[in-house]
């Protein structure tokens, strides 16, 4: 199989608008917003499930992400979702939030290798999907154990390992170290995908060469930039590739906005593309004025209004401005 470089889980962000529009411009697969094997057990039909549950027609291979650390929960859950069009499940041992590992799940579980190893193996058991592990360095710089989990992982069953190398000490903050990557990659026999500081098209290309992992991963470098994955893919195959311009970006906001009124309502899509907005235009003249504008707005026509108002007044003068 070609080197893939897929979408990464981020929470309130990789939903099916951005996974469509990711895979759009060439991701090769998607990761979901996680889920709380526990939180659907005691409310299958909650709104929030039921919005993270959702796939659009036409989307690509897409994981469906979950997080617990009780065994019987996370077997159960996956039981009950195994029924979805989601073509395999992830389990999550990266997520470093507070509120995650307070409960002793995400990256707490990086403390715990035996433990994490037995919920792999429940999960493995609990359904004929495959099962992918996302793990991190580790818990903090003295607790680096991302090879003992990943061969644990592997014994388990997992059919695959994302690593991101820093620690949960780190959260997201200064550089990531490729070596754990190749470290693991050494250690075990199951597809190895790299995940950290790819930005670009030549960061992905020096991962891939700096660590022998099997695939990447992109995570906040496509907020705002599905275009990365194109940028990737010229990387790898020595195509040139071209920057979208101040319009494209315009125009892949607009259809953003569109898809997320269509699915959610003005209600709760209005809010959600704020971010995204300011996103798809950083860097570019006079977003700062057109974010501030939109964060005050809350009705459909208003926000596009702004977009093409935005459009004309930049838009057409890129020769000035160069491309975003």
């Amino acid at each position: 199989m070609p080197i893939g470089a897929a979408l990464a889980p981020m929470a309130g962000v990789t939903d099916a608008s951005m996974r469509v529009l990711s895979q759009e411009m060439g991701c090769a697969w998607a990761v979901s917003e996680m889920l709380s094997a526990k939180g659907y057990i005691y409310s299958p039909d909650s709104r929030a499930h039921t919005e993270l549950l959702t796939r659009f027609p036409g989307e690509g291979i897409c994981a469906l992400q979950l997080f617990g650390s009780d065994e019987y929960m996370l077997s159960e859950a996956a039981k009950r979702l195994e029924g979805l069009s989601f073509d395999f499940f992830d389990f999550n041992m990266g997520c470093p939030a507070h509120k995650i590992v307070a409960n002793g799940e995400g990256s707490a579980l990086m403390k715990e290798p035996l433990k994490a190893g037995r919920l792999v193996y429940a999960l493995v058991r609990a359904v004929k999907k495959p099962v992918t592990v996302k793990i991190r360095a580790g818990w903090d710089e003295e607790h680096r154990n991302a090879v003992e989990m990943a061969r644990i992982i592997e014994d388990s069953g997992a059919q695959a390992i994302a690593v991101h190398p820093r620690t949960r000490e780190q959260f997201y903050a200064g550089k990531s170290d490729w070596r754990v990557i190749a470290e693991v990659k050494n250690a075990v026999s199951i597809p190895v995908i790299g995940n950290g500081d790819i930005t670009d098209g030549e960061s992905a290309k020096r991962m891939i060469s700096e660590t022998g992992c099997d695939h990447i991963m992109v995570a906040r470098a496509a907020q705002g930039n599905p275009w990365i994955f194109r940028e990737i893919r010229c990387a790898l195959t020595g195509e040139e590739y071209h920057a979208p311009t101040i319009r494209e970006r315009v125009e892949f906001a607009l259809k953003h906005l569109d898809m997320q009124v269509k699915w959610r309502g003005e209600r709760y899509a209005i809010p959600e593309m704020r971010k995204h907005i300011a996103w798809y235009l950083s860097g570019a003249p006079g977003s700062g004025r057109l974010r501030a504008s939109v964060n005050q707005m809350t009705a459909q026509d208003e926000v596009k209004k702004a977009l093409f108002e935005y459009l004309n007044q930049y838009g057409m003068r890129e020769e000035e401005y160069g491309k975003v």
